[in-house]
C-alpha cells in the first residue's frame, strides 16, 4: 500500500482466545494495518462488522453459534465489499469447508498451525499473512481502478492479442502448429480454485487430451479441490498419484507439498506422473516452474501452456522453455484476475500469444487441442 491510501482495517474472528491473540500480534507489528477488533463467533461478528467497517476479515471457518461460512454468506448480501481470509485446519473436513469457503468469495486462506510454540505458530501466520495481505491489498487497488474507467460501450473482442515480440534467434527452433496441442499445463495460485471452478466446467468430457494443474496448495486442501471440481466438471478431476499414466479427458491436481513433473513410461511413448520431495522452487512446492520444465521436454511442438491468477512470479521461467519449445500460451487478463502477479511477467514479456478473460479461457484452449482430439469432440457430438 502507498502512504497516501489508509490503514487495511482488519477484523480478527476466532472463536479460540489463542489464534485471536496469534492474528493479533502478527497484524499489530505489520505496516499499512490496523486491527479494529475482534470476535470470538460469527453472530458477534456480524454486529462489529456493521459498526467497525472492516476493509477484511481473518475468519475461523469452524465456530459456534455461527461459522465461517454463514458469515462469507452474509458478507456477499449485505457487505460485499468486505473481503475474507479464512484460517482452516489441516484436515479433510477442513479442506472441505475450505474451498465452500473459497467459492463463497474467500480471497484465500491459510492453514492453522497444528504443533509448535507460540512463537514458531506466530512466526508461521506472518510468513502466511503478510504477503497475502499486500496482494489483497493491490487486489483492491486495481478493482478500484478498473472500476473507475470510462466503459466502452461498443462491443470489444473478448481475447486480447499483445504485440508480439520475436524471440532470439535460438529460441526459434521449434513453432507451435495451430491445433496441435496434446496436453495442457496449468498454473494459477491465489483465487485459483474459484476461477478453475469456473473455466474447467467449459471444457467438454471428451476434449482428448489429459490436463495438469499446479495450484498452489499445503497438503490435504488439494484433494478437497480436485474432489470440488470433478463434481462440477465433465472431464474427470483428480489429486495425481505417483506413477500414474497421463489419460485423455482428466485433469491432474498436484498433490500439495511435493512437486509433479511428467517422465517417460517403460515403453518410451507413455507419459507419467512422477510426484517427489524435490525442494520448493519460487518457495512453492508444488511449483509450477518444476512441472512446466517437464511438459516442454516431453511435448515439444504440441502443448499449451496457461498461467492464471496469482500472487509471485512462478510458472515464468517454465513457460520461457515451454515457449521455446514450440508451446502456445494463454494468459488470464488483469481484470479477471484476483491477483494479476504470475500472468504479469509472461505477458510483458512478450511470451504469450493470447491474453483472456477467465470466460474466454476455455475456447481459447479448445483452439489449440490436436485435430484427433478436435475430431473426438465432432464425433461425440454427432452421436
Amino acid at each position: 500500500m502507498t502512504q497516501t491510501n489508509k490503514p487495511l482495517r482488519i477484523l480478527v474472528v476466532d472463536d479460540t482466545v489463542v489464534y485471536r491473540k496469534i492474528v493479533s500480534d502478527v497484524l499489530a507489528e505489520l505496516p499499512d494495518v490496523e486491527v479494529v477488533g475482534s470476535a470470538h463467533n460469527g453472530k458477534s461478528a456480524l454486529i462489529k462488522i456493521k459498526s467497525l467497517q472492516p476493509d477484511l476479515l481473518t475468519l475461523d471457518i469452524e465456530m459456534p453459534e455461527m461459522n465461517g461460512l454463514e458469515v462469507l454468506q452474509f458478507l456477499q448480501k449485505e457487505a460485499p465489499g468486505v473481503g475474507a481470509i479464512m484460517l482452516s485446519t489441516l484436515t479433510q473436513q477442513g479442506g472441505a469447508m475450505t474451498m465452500r469457503a473459497l467459492d463463497l468469495g474467500a480471497f484465500d486462506f491459510i492453514p492453522k498451525p497444528q504443533s509448535g510454540t507460540m512463537a514458531e505458530n506466530k512466526e508461521a501466520v506472518k510468513s502466511a499473512l503478510a504477503p497475502m495481505l499486500k496482494a489483497f491489498s493491490r487486489s483492491r487497488e486495481i478493482r478500484q481502478r478498473l472500476s473507475t474507467m470510462t466503459p466502452r460501450t461498443e462491443k470489444v473482442a473478448p481475447v486480447l492479442r499483445p504485440q508480439w515480440r520475436p524471440p532470439a534467434k535460438e529460441n526459434e527452433a521449434v513453432v507451435h502448429r495451430p491445433g496441435s496441442s496434446s496436453i495442457v499445463a496449468i498454473g494459477i495460485s491465489t483465487g485459483g480454485p474459484n476461477a478453475l471452478s469456473q473455466m474447467l466446467p467449459r471444457l467438454p468430457a471428451d476434449i482428448g487430451i489429459p490436463i495438469v494443474i499446479v495450484q498452489h496448495m499445503p497438503p490435504l486442501f488439494t484433494q478437497s479441490l480436485a474432489n470440488s471440481l470433478n463434481n462440477k466438471c465433465s472431464i474427470a478431476v483428480r489429486e495425481a498419484t505417483n506413477g500414474e499414466a497421463l489419460m485423455p479427458n482428466v485433469a491432474y491436481v498436484a498433490p500439495g507439498g511435493k512437486q509433479m513433473k511428467i517422465v517417460a513410461g517403460g515403453d518410451g511413448t507413455q507419459r507419467v506422473l512422477k510426484i517427489t520431495d524435490d525442494p520448493p522452487e519460487n518457495n512453492c512446492r508444488p511449483s509450477v516452474d518444476y512441472l512446466f520444465r517437464s511438459v516442454a521436454d516431453h511435448y515439444v511442438g504440441r502443448a499449451t501452456g496457461v498461467i492464471m491468477t496469482g500472487m509471485g512470479s512462478d510458472g515464468t521461467a517454465g513457460l520461457k522453455i515451454m515457449k521455446r519449445n514450440g508451446a502456445y500460451v494463454i494468459a488470464q487478463d488483469e481484470a479477471s484476475c484476483v491477483v494479476f502477479g504470475m500472468p504479469k511477467e509472461p505477458i510483458e514479456s512478450g511470451i504469450v500469444d493470447v491474453v483472456a478473460p477467465l470466460d474466454r479461457i476455455a475456447a481459447e484452449i479448445l483452439k489449440t487441442i490436436s485435430f484427433s482430439a478436435r475430431m473426438a469432440i465432432k464425433e461425440q457430438a454427432k452421436g
